[in-house]
């Protein structure tokens, strides 16, 4: 029995030592990141400036977007999932959906990211942060804990985590992004994993990020006006005209990414890349509102609003530039740039509203609430939008429209069926990597081995291979089950499982499945359909 104690304890308290050393780790390089960016996006920004005086350095700024172009070419053959936005690629690898190389794939990440930042791309510095994390989990794994492969996932989940919250400096939201975003499932030993990563990277954050002249928060202290139940109207038009948006922008996603996709397919990956940086130069001489992550954009719109006609045209680029860098591949967050369109949305509405009579004291709030409601419409997780417009948003004194807003956009879009767009750029992940090809669908029998990472959980707190079930459990006689009221969810040595899984590469899988429930031959056949 103290053995079995020590056992237990062991296995908790290991993932937790690795999640803190992913968490200071990621904390630390996602500083880093943020310090380049920052001076990239400055350069960037001044490069444009000059240009607008001095034309005749465009030539010169056009060829070497053409150089960063070829270059990121090449790379993205090289490591193909350095691709595109950094968060569906890093739900999908948590889930067990894409395979990658940690140290190719952090490498890349971090350099494509700061060139697409120079060219001014509109996508931004949180998705390569949460990627960022994600790799580091991965070579946590794969450099101190080789002995615990089954752990791998928990720590990239705990990565992934920690990039969000150094990236936003929202930590209760880091959290729920594991939960809510990343597996959809609430489970004891991710929200354990992922609490720690946080905490860890939150640390290291505070203590860095002083030193280096880089901000632990995405804005200046706010401080909006509190609504009363009088003006609960208010946070219930911008919920549904924000869900109004993300559903005509989500489905706009889609037209555009299949016209770019299927009827440009003859365009190579570079020439495609190409077009969106000299359509990023166009736009961006026009006005740099129209480029780049979209935070500075938020700041102005925060401060001083603008222009109906202006804030309309601006819409309408970033729009189209952003689901044309997404579907290019470029390197890049959709996470800013999604806060930028709800920014200018609700900065629309205000000055519907005001002409209507409004008070200019509302604006603030307007800004805070339509963010939220994009966020919650557009990625489909409202809870992850609450809390983080309380966190990061300084909406602390208005819970209740903060949750009207986000609960009817999100509504909204659940009534016109459509997929948030962090599901649709990983389903496009996904097709792109096999093509029409069909996954092999298994059907057999495991056993749970001594010793095992399975030994002592529950099903739920174990991240099987990804689209695997377990159809039902028949219990050893030695292991010492029993059934209480609450139906015995515990696995034991000697149960033996009942799985079924769809998968583009057996071996991995077994290998994977391996790690968690022990070596063993597997006794399985292919079936056609789940």
């Amino acid at each position: 029995m103290n053995m079995k104690r020590r056992n237990s304890v062991w296995s908790i308290l290991l993932p937790l030592f690795y999640s803190a050393l992913v968490g200071a780790l990621v904390g630390a390089v996602v500083v880093v990141f943020k310090l380049c960016a920052k001076v990239v996006i400055a350069c960037s920004e001044e490069m444009y400036a000059a240009v607008a005086e001095q034309w005749w350095i465009a030539p010169l700024l056009l060829a070497a977007f053409a150089l960063i172009a070829v270059v990121s070419s090449l790379v993205y053959k090289k490591v193909p999932n350095a691709r595109g936005g950094g968060i569906p690629t890093s739900i999908g690898i948590v889930r067990g959906l894409i395979r990658f190389h940690w140290v190719k794939n952090l490498i890349a990440v971090f350099g494509l990211s700061l060139s697409g930042f120079f060219v001014g791309v509109p996508l931004g510095t949180e998705g390569p942060s949460v990627q960022i994390g994600t790799t580091i989990g991965r070579g946590v794994t794969r450099i101190f804990a080789k002995k615990h492969p089954a752990g791998d996932r928990y720590l990239m989940t705990g990565g992934a985590c920690a990039g969000f919250t150094t990236a936003t400096g929202a930590p209760i939201s880091g959290i729920m992004f594991a939960l809510e975003e990343a597996h959809q499932c609430i489970s004891p030993m991710i929200l354990m994993v992922a609490t720690v990563s946080v905490m860890f990277s939150k640390i290291v954050s505070d203590l860095l990020s002083p030193l280096l002249g880089v901000s632990t928060t995405l804005f200046e202290a706010m401080v909006p006006v509190t609504l009363t139940a009088a003006d609960l109207w208010l946070p219930a038009l911008i919920g549904i005209v924000v869900g109004l948006f993300s559903v005509a922008f989500l489905k706009y996603y889609t037209l555009l990414q299949e016209f770019w996709s299927k009827k440009l397919r003859k365009i190579p990956a570079l020439g495609k890349i190409l077009i969106v940086f000299a359509l990023t130069f166009v736009f961006g001489m026009l006005s740099y509102s129209n480029i780049s992550t979209g935070h500075e954009l938020m700041v102005h719109l925060f401060r001083e609003g603008g222009i109906w006609y202006l804030l309309l045209l601006c819409l309408a680029v970033r729009s189209t530039l952003m689901i044309l860098a997404s579907s290019s591949g470029i390197t890049g967050g959709l996470f800013l740039p999604l806060m930028s369109l709800g920014a200018l949305v609700a900065a629309l509405l205000a000055v519907v509203l005001h002409a209507l009579g409004l008070s200019t004291e509302y604006y603030s709030i307007i800004m805070i609430l339509g963010i939220t409601a994009c966020l919650a419409g557009m990625m489909k997780m409202p809870v992850t939008a609450m809390v983080f417009a309380l966190e990061a948003l300084f909406a602390s004194s208005n819970v209740l429209p903060v949750i009207i807003a986000a609960l009817l956009s999100y509504v909204v879009t659940e009534l016109f069926e459509v997929h948030s767009i962090t599901d649709s750029v990983l389903h496009n992940r996904i097709r792109d990597q096999h093509g029409d090809v069909k996954p092999a669908v298994y059907d057999g029998f495991i056993t749970v081995k001594e010793g095992s990472f399975a030994v002592g959980k529950q099903i739920r707190d174990i991240l099987w291979p990804n689209n695997l079930f377990v159809l039902s459990i028949k219990r050893a006689r030695q292991s010492g089950a029993v059934v209480d009221e609450h139906g015995e969810k515990y696995l034991h040595v000697g149960d033996e499982l009942h799985v079924r899984y769809a998968t583009y590469d057996r071996a991995a899988t077994r290998e994977e499945l391996s790690s968690i429930v022990g070596s063993q031959k597997y006794a399985e056949e292919n079936v056609e359909k789940v």
